[in-house]
């Protein structure tokens, strides 16, 4: 699917991975929807790009249901591209030191992380269904944000890494089911990437995550992940796998 003059649904647009592929999709000449629980930054965002922004929340179906009935009003059609980058990032110990579970805290990341996936996916699919199909028969294309955590996650992680790994698994039966749609499903599992998620962490901790990549050694430019995101979208034989974006990086345990 060529990127110019298609539309374009981002999820969690306003900041880091989600915002560098609006970014480098709109210069790419598609028209972009940015959908972020911050109004505010995907309004700014979508300023800067000539893109729309519209405020939801990925766990609540009836207001991402809203958000794709404002991106079709909006932009003349429903996306055919989909880009899933909305999530949290938590940790937290199943059994604290102090004997204190952290239920609350898995079930918050299981809502967003993947549930909410879920949710966009499945209003993407259904929009995506009514569009004329392209010379190629193709319809649209998802994908969905995983993270190397799905399969290297760290202590802490047990929610975080749950929640990616169903993005993940979910990723073939979904490509599968959908074909008879002409639509694509696919899903990215970024490494350790420059985004606000990481800005916060004290300077010798990003220093012993970076040691910890081969090659480039240093963390991933959200830029990259846009560029993945994009050949994604381009590339018809892409379809129903998750791709490890990493430098060659393994999580150690901590």
């Amino acid at each position: 699917m060529d990127v110019m003059g298609n539309t374009a649904l981002v999820t969690g647009g306003g900041s880091g991975l989600g915002e560098a592929t609006a970014r480098h999709l709109a210069g790419l000449g598609a028209r972009i929807a940015i959908v972020d629980f911050d109004g505010g930054r995907a309004e700014a965002v979508a300023a800067e790009i000539g893109g729309i922004a519209i405020r939801a929340d990925v766990s609540d179906a009836g207001a991402v249901s809203f958000a794709f009935d404002e991106a079709v009003s909006k932009l003349g059609e429903a996306p055919r591209a989909v880009v899933n980058c909305a999530g949290i990032g938590t940790a937290a110990r199943i059994l604290a030191r102090d004997g204190a579970l952290s239920i609350d805290v898995f079930e918050r990341t299981i809502r967003v992380n993947l549930i909410g996936t879920y949710i966009v996916m499945s209003h993407a699919a259904k929009r995506m269904a009514t569009l004329e199909p392209l010379a190629d028969g193709e319809r649209g294309v998802i994908v969905n944000t995983s993270s190397v955590a799905w399969q290297d996650g760290q202590l802490g992680q047990a929610a975080y890494a749950a929640s990616k790994g169903g993005v993940a698994s979910m990723c073939l039966p979904a490509a599968r089911e959908l074909a008879q749609s002409g639509i694509r499903v696919m899903a990215i599992a970024p490494g350790l990437f420059k985004t606000p998620m990481m800005a916060g962490l004290p300077e010798e901790v990003a220093a012993k995550i970076t040691a910890n990549i081969p090659f480039p050694a240093r963390l991933g430019a959200p830029g990259e992940f846009a560029m993945m995101a994009e050949q994604i979208i381009s590339n018809p034989f892409l379809n129903g796998t998750t791709i490890r974006l990493d430098g060659a990086a393994r999580l150690p345990p901590r």
